[in-house]
Parts: structure tokens; sequence; C-alpha cells
């Protein structure tokens, strides 16, 4: 046992995530085999303080992670359950969200930009030549040559339901499967846009948008989601430093936003739909949503988070 948690001390200071899997493994094994022949109340405590020690070297673990590489991350529910609460100000009287244009940066400041009160903007993507070069197929052109020099990237990918286990795998599925034909299996997966070379050519066809503080930035990592109808993200509150725009490029999106528990009989669950060329503003770190891609054919979104 000793000689294991040696092991995995080395595995944690050097990341490497095999060795790490071997490691955890092999003390899970040394576990049970020592538990078989303890009384079953031994075997119990057993099992409960390995649990504890391995939730511990994944706390441990969290500072090294970040959206650009990551290896093992918090479980979903743990970070749900240990999310500080919530000020429910952010969301009292809060039962849709408004429409506007032309809205000016100190307005949006104002109003939006830091209060976590969400708003779609209708105008912001006018002059984005993203609406009409972005597709399926320009995404894999870019990332497939971006991957023939590299050999490996390593941004951040969600595949959601699908089976794909990384973004490359994803846009190498079979053409009948991308065109949804019939009998094909839906998809809808995402990415953080983290490569520097993909990232400039990207960012030819889309700008910062007009309306975000004159004084605030975007994040250096864009995220992109991209997917066919009936399928979207799960219900989710996310762990992210700062609020978020995401533009809605091609198709529409529906999203719902729930409050956070503790302000469940304070605040309004609602729902509203996304359209080309809109971009809603919203801090997911507050507000729990979820999104549907609507009928209608391929749904292309981007977007990061500003300060």
């Amino acid at each position: 046992m000793e000689e294991l948690l040696n092991k995995l001390v080395d595995a944690l200071h050097g990341h490497k995530k095999e060795d790490l899997k071997a490691v955890l493994l092999k003390l899970f094994q040394s576990v049970t085999i020592t538990a078989t022949h303890k009384q079953k109340k031994n075997y119990t405590k057993l099992v409960i303080a390995t649990i504890c020690a391995i939730i511990g070297v994944i706390w441990y673990i969290l500072p090294y992670c970040n959206h650009e590489n990551c290896f093992l991350e918090m479980p979903s529910d743990l970070n749900k359950i240990f999310r500080p609460p919530e000020n429910c100000n952010f969301c009292r009287n809060v039962k849709n969200i408004e429409r506007i244009s032309g809205i000016s940066p100190e307005e949006f400041e104002e109003k939006f930009a830091y209060t976590a009160r969400p708003v779609i903007i209708t105008d912001a993507t006018r002059n984005w030549t993203a609406l009409d070069v972005f597709h399926f197929y320009y995404f894999k052109e870019v990332y497939t040559n971006a991957f023939r020099k590299q050999k490996k990237i390593n941004c951040q990918f969600f595949p959601y339901k699908t089976e794909f286990r990384s973004l490359i795998e994803a846009l190498n599925m079979p053409h009948n499967r991308i065109n949804f034909e019939p009998g094909t299996k839906p998809w809808y997966f995402g990415w953080s846009n983290c490569n520097s070379e993909v990232s400039e050519i990207l960012r030819q066809h889309y700008d910062r948008p007009y309306f975000l503080p004159k004084l605030s930035e975007n994040a250096v990592t864009d995220w992109i989601f991209m997917g066919g109808s009936g399928f979207g993200a799960h219900m989710h509150v996310d762990n992210v430093r700062l609020p978020s725009w995401q533009a809605q490029l091609k198709g529409s999106k529906e999203w719902v936003l729930a409050p956070p528990p503790e302000c469940y009989f304070e605040c309004t669950s609602f729902s509203t739909v996304v359209k080309t060329g809109e971009i809603i503003v919203l801090d997911t770190n507050k507000w729990f949503h979820m999104t549907n891609v609507q009928p209608g054919g391929l749904s292309i979104t981007i977007g990061a988070e500003y300060d």
C-alpha cells in the first residue's frame, strides 16, 4: 500500500494521465483484496476511507486543471454540492429575457454586463462573415490542417451524448451522419478554441461584440458548439470565472434558464429561443441552464467570457 501511495504522488507531480489511472486502479484492487480478509464492518470503514482519499486526490489536482488541458475534473454533482449559495437579488423579478438592439457599451455595462441579468442582442453580428463561412466542413478543413502540423490538439472537448472522444474524431464522422440522413445517430458537441493558429483563422470572421464595456476584454479562449435538432447541453451550472456571451451563427437554439436551488421560492424558471444572428449574454455561473437545438438544420454557436 505504501508503495502504491508513493507512485500516486509521483504521478500527481508528473501529471501523467496513464500513470495516475493505473495507480488508482491498483489502489482500489489492493483495498478490495485486503478487505476480503477483514470483518465486514472493517471492510466498510476501509472503503469509505479510500473514497475520501480519492476525493482528496481529486481536490489536490483541481488547481492544475484548466480549460486548455484538463485530464481529471471534479464530478459535476460534487461541484454543485460545494457551490456557495447565491444572493437571489440577481434573479428576483426576472421572468423573461429582453431582446434589444443598438445598445451602447455604457448602457450595457450599467444594466446587464455585471448584474447577471440575461439579455439577447439582436444586431451584434450584422458585419460578421462567420454566419456565411462557418459550417461543418469548414471546421473540418481548418482543424485537420492544424492537426497535420501539430499532430495533437489539446483543446477541451465536450462530447455530450455522443460517443466521440475527441474533436478530430467527431469531425471525421461519416458524411451521411454529418448531414443528419435518416437512420443515422443525432449529434451535438462543443470544444474550446485554444489552438492559437486556428484562433487567428477563425477570428477573421467575427469581432468582439460592439456592446461590451470599453474596458472589458474577451477571454483568450473561445467556445464553439455545433449539432443538430433535439440535442443540446443538459441542465447544469458552469464553474468559470466570468459572465459570457454566445452568438448563434446558424440555426436556432432554445435556452431554458432556472435559478439555483436556494432561489427557487424567489425566482422563476423560463425559456427563450435564440435565433440566427442573435447573441445571448448570460452569467452561466449563477443561472442553471440547458439548451435544445431547434428543428431546421445545423446549429453553430460561438462565445467567450468577458471581464
